[in-house]
């Protein structure tokens, strides 16, 4: 039987909402192993003179511990 955690994970991201989730798997898989999945909860953006110039994610990362 398989024992799982979550996390909850904030990133932020220039380019993407994509890539800010990426990134939050990137930074948790440096200090958790056994990464099983990722869940996007929210996303916003910040946006100055019209544009939309950060992308954020509140992600939850599941993880498998031993």
């Amino acid at each position: 039987m398989a024992i799982l955690k979550v996390i909850e994970v904030l990133s932020n991201s220039d380019e993407s909402w994509e890539d800010a989730t990426k990134k939050a798997v990137a930074q948790a898989a440096k200090s958790v192993n056994n990464i099983r999945s990722v869940y996007v909860q929210d996303q916003s953006a910040i946006v100055k003179g019209g544009e939309v110039k950060e992308f954020r994610v509140n992600v939850k990362i599941t993880f498998e511990v031993n």
